[in-house]
């Protein structure tokens, strides 16, 4: 019988929180096997779609790590593919692939090779434009840059804009994320020219699945922060380390950045490009987005 090991974030919504085992919501957490505990109670443990259905389940009996490094390497790897942070540990001799430092180094996808390069004509946009695709040498995902006219003499206007299949291609209007990537290319453009990075970062970089389930938790009353806690993630898991990449690899070292979140500002110094300028970027509020945005400015810091 295997035993399971959950990220920080999931233990801590399950309430286990208050066990020595289980107090740091950065740490995987161990629990122990039990007879109870088949695959159909693991599933219920690892996805919230039941948690407001569902009766107690238990006992769970956290364990200490023994191997606390490799256990973050293994939550990582399961969140690189996209899956819910949760996994069967079961204890048997194999070849060893990678190490866990090459795991969690891997979270960074900090370095980039050019893909693929062509003209982009956009409806609305007078000026020439072009994509550039860059794949992330670590994981493989494919990230874009759309770069718009030939900014002049001064650092160019640039968007980070996380991919929202949801808002971008469907109009969704619980959030803003459709509006903010048209304005951003029209704001880019009657600048004189910019870009937009385009990065494959789904649901706060917790994959297209995993928001859904947040936006079910939405339904019930949890607000952004607190779905994205109770599926087993932190608020915001994306990282900028690859959208500075690949503005190195444009030649762009420093920046004017379009955003309303500090920690864009942060991650792109953080791994040395400078923002000489930050310029707000907010879009008008609609009945279904309105506590989402409120949400960001006071539970995720976005700036006014």
């Amino acid at each position: 019988m295997a035993q399971l090991l959950l990220s920080g974030e999931r233990a801590a919504a399950l309430g286990l929180g208050n066990r020595r085992e289980s107090a740091d919501p950065a740490q995987p957490v161990l629990l122990a096997t039990a007879d109870w505990l088949d695959e159909k109670a693991v599933r219920s443990l690892a996805d919230p779609a039941t948690d407001f259905s569902r009766g107690p389940m238990g006992p769970l009996t956290p364990l200490r790590l023994e191997e606390p490094q490799d256990a973050a390497a293994a939550i990582a790897l399961s969140r690189l593919g996209g899956l819910l942070p949760a996994l069967w540990v079961i204890q048997e001799a194999a070849a060893q692939q990678v190490t866990a430092p090459d795991v969690l180094a891997a979270e960074r996808r900090s370095t980039v090779a050019l893909a693929a390069r062509a003209r982009l004509p956009i409806d609305g946009l007078e000026a020439d434009s072009q994509i550039t695709v860059f794949r992330a040498e670590e994981d493989g995902s494919e990230h874009a840059a759309v770069i718009i006219g030939a900014p002049g003499g001064r650092p160019p206007i640039v968007r980070l804009h996380s991919e929202c299949l949801t808002g971008d291609v469907f109009g969704s209007l619980k959030c803003d994320c459709g509006p903010q990537l048209r304005t951003a290319l029209r704001l880019i453009a009657e600048a004189g020219g910019g870009v937009l990075l385009y990065l494959r970062d789904e649901g706060r970089g917790i994959g297209l699945a995993n928001k859904i389930r947040a936006y079910q938790l939405q339904d019930r009353g949890l607000d952004t922060v607190d779905a994205n806690r109770r599926l087993g993630f932190a608020d915001d898991v994306r990282d900028y380390s690859l959208a500075a990449a690949m503005l190195r690899a444009l030649g762009l070292a420093e920046v004017r950045l379009l955003t309303n979140n500090p920690l864009k500002v942060q991650g792109l110094e953080a791994a040395g490009i400078r923002v000489v300028e930050r310029i707000a970027h907010h879009m008008p509020a609609n009945p279904h987005n309105a506590d989402y945005l409120a949400v960001k400015r006071k539970r995720s810091g976005h700036l006014p």
